[in-house]
């Protein structure tokens, strides 16, 4: 499941694509990840990079990154210094309910997941990073499929991935997402809204 790709177009946005973080999720991770080409990069670098199947423990669990592979997400974070930051995940179908939970919140600190389509779900990565090593102005997103997904799904999935991989700024990348997604990004930043108090959280 290990794996690593960096596609360098020079200058620009650093973007960093983390997938199989915990778990066996990088068994289905790997397959959209994968299919990332150097084209689907318009200008800057991105690196891609799956990790080895890992003991489950969940990125919102305080002692998550101090576990092998939390240092290492870590580690790659602090190296690269992305601007774009995605963490791709996947699920069992039959967590959908609690991942997308208006009691998420309250529940486990974090907003729900929101659906883009065909279980595609899009939320923010973990405050214990987004809050204390990303800048306000970075694009921090959990990006999280069925696992061992249908084609249609995972086609989704690929979409997003390839929309981060084009996009230059903050602002070309909402365009891109709300052309298909107008509803979830204004959910997306209503919830946003409420984490850092304004948007863009500048």
């Amino acid at each position: 499941m290990a794996y690593l790709k960096i596609i360098d177009k020079g200058k620009g946005v650093n973007r960093l694509f983390i997938g199989g973080v915990h778990g066996k999720e990088g068994l289905s991770t790997i397959k959209a990840l994968k299919q990332i080409k150097d084209e689907d990069v318009s200008y800057g670098k991105l690196v891609i990079h799956n990790c080895d199947e890992s003991p489950y423990l969940s990125t919102l669990d305080p002692g998550y990154y101090q576990s092998e592979v939390g240092k290492e997400v870590l580690s790659l974070i602090k190296y690269y210094k992305p601007t774009f930051y995605v963490e791709a995940h996947c699920y069992n179908k039959k967590n959908f309910p609690k991942l997308t939970s208006t009691n998420r919140m309250s529940e486990k600190g974090v907003p729900p997941l929101i659906e883009l389509e065909k279980g595609v779900l899009v939320g923010s990565a973990s405050p214990s990073i987004r809050t204390n090593i990303f800048r306000k102005e970075d694009v921090c997103i959990t990006l999280e499929m069925p696992c061992n997904p249908t084609q249609e799904s995972l086609n989704v999935y690929l979409d997003v991935l390839r929309i981060f991989a084009a996009s230059r700024t903050r602002e070309e990348l909402e365009n891109a997402i709300k052309a298909s997604y107008p509803k979830q990004l204004q959910t997306a930043i209503k919830y946003a809204k409420e984490f850092f108090g304004k948007y863009p959280p500048f």
